[in-house]
């Protein structure tokens, strides 16, 4: 590669990762100003709205994996020139997400006891956690449809403006959750309810933000035509390459939030330390997701324009970088245990388990790293998603869960023992991954090909 080819392959890299980098910074941001915040009321408090938070976090799922779907055709699609195509798909991507925003909006609100019951057997956390969930079901349409609009502003090259509004929206969350949860500049006193009051405020902001931009910044618009009136051929592109991967997000994200549930039943220590472990492991990720995200992009866009050859180099770029990374947060994560057990205040039982659950997630954030990138980004990237949905899924229902629910429930092993068995998943199948990545099945232009 000549020296100029690699100088674009950087800047275009480094003009991607870093707004990306500092986006989902700030919204990992999110739940350590609740953990920080409820923490002064009691740990009690904390832990409720971490569990009910999770409700956020499988409705993103089903955001995510659809609109990550929609980006790995936007970004071959830009690549391309394909601006009418690019529109199609904003539209579709809407019609989608509709009965996602009904479900979660109505579940939450109307049956929250329900929904709490779920992740924890604690009549305390259940009892916390019913208020957060109605008021917070309102931020969950608004969540949607920002990631709808961010996802087609950063394939048209406005990552900036994404990271704007992800700013501006984190930082109202975490000024307004003071305001509410402890009653400051008049308001009143709210507590739990004040978190998800700040939450919905928020999310509605990035909402707004993110249409503004769209309206100035773009000649894309949401036409009822693209969202009622979708092509068959789009369908079918759609469905053949991201079916798989909306599968594979919704069995690794209900995975995911079986360990929660998990270690929820194991006690109010194990699942209070788990919170916490859980958003520095976020926190600490942030580069490997950007990264990844970035992956689909610049991967995907070379793809699009047909410049195969390109696109494997920099898939081999992009393999080296994120193991390198990777490496390095793991260490971080480890080395900030004795920082964040000194900003925080539990029990000494839930204190010890995040010690130790801290220094397991040196090999964890690296096996993320890698998998994230390559799984998420750069097979994705080339419409390589079935194999990420049979593997995650075999890793998580196959291993992870059913092992962890015998060493909890059955075998009742030790809380470290069984948080060290849920958190393998990322390790196992690093070599089968690595496998693959090396046959290069992700090289191909999936705009062109007949479906």
């Amino acid at each position: 590669m000549t020296l100029e080819k690699d100088t674009t392959f950087r800047k275009k890299l480094i003009s991607l990762i870093l707004p990306m980098t500092l986006q989902h910074f700030v919204f990992a941001l999110v739940p350590v100003s609740d953990a920080v915040m409820l923490l002064f009321l009691s740990q009690e408090a904390m832990t409720s709205v971490s569990l009910a938070a999770y409700v956020a976090f499988v409705m993103s799922l089903f955001g995510y994996a659809i609109t990550a779907g929609g980006s790995i055709f936007a970004a071959q699609y830009w690549g391309k020139g394909d601006t009418e195509s690019i529109e199609k798909l904003f539209g579709y991507m809407f019609l989608l997400l509709l009965p996602v925003m009904v479900v979660f909006f109505s579940t939450t609100f109307f049956m929250p006891e329900a929904v709490m019951s779920v992740f924890t057997n604690v009549p305390e956390l259940i009892e916390g956690g019913i208020p957060y969930l109605r008021i917070a079901s309102f931020s969950y349409v608004f969540g949607l449809l920002t990631m709808t609009y961010e996802t087609l502003l950063k394939n048209v090259g406005l990552v900036k403006q994404c990271t704007i509004a992800s700013v501006v929206m984190v930082f109202l969350n975490i000024i307004l959750n003071a305001v509410f949860i402890f009653g400051l500049c008049g308001a009143p006193e709210m507590g739990i309810e004040g978190a998800a009051l700040a939450t919905t405020i928020s999310n509605f902001s990035g909402f707004v933000i993110c249409l503004y931009f769209n309206i100035t910044k773009t000649k894309f618009r949401l036409r009822l035509n693209n969202v009622f009136r979708v092509t068959m051929d789009l369908r079918k592109r759609f469905s053949k390459y991201s079916l798989p991967f909306l599968l594979n997000q919704l069995l690794w994200g209900f995975g995911f939030a079986m360990i929660t549930i998990i270690l929820g039943h194991e006690g109010l220590d194990a699942a209070s330390a788990n919170s916490i472990a859980g958003i520095v492991k976020d926190l600490v990720s942030c580069l490997c997701f950007a990264i990844a995200s970035g992956s689909v992009i610049v991967v995907g866009n070379e793809l699009g324009a047909g410049n195969l050859d390109k696109a494997r180099e920099y898939g081999d770029k992009l393999f080296k970088i994120t193991i390198i990374s990777g490496i390095i947060l793991g260490l971080v994560a480890a080395a900030s245990a004795p920082v964040i057990l000194y900003f925080v205040h539990l029990t000494e039982t839930a204190e010890h388990y995040l010690l130790i659950m801290l220094l397991m997630c040196s090999y964890y954030i690296l096996g993320r790293s890698i998998n994230s990138t390559l799984i998420g980004g750069i097979f994705s990237a080339g419409g390589d998603t079935k194999f990420g949905f049979i593997c995650d899924t075999v890793t998580m229902w196959g291993f992870i869960v059913p092992v962890g629910m015998l060493a909890a429930f059955v075998f009742d092993w030790p809380v470290m023992v069984v948080y060290f068995i849920l958190n393998l998943d990322e390790i196992v199948k690093i070599p089968v991954v690595l496998a693959h990545y090396k046959k290069y099945k992700w090289v191909k232009n999936i705009i062109n090909e007949e479906v």
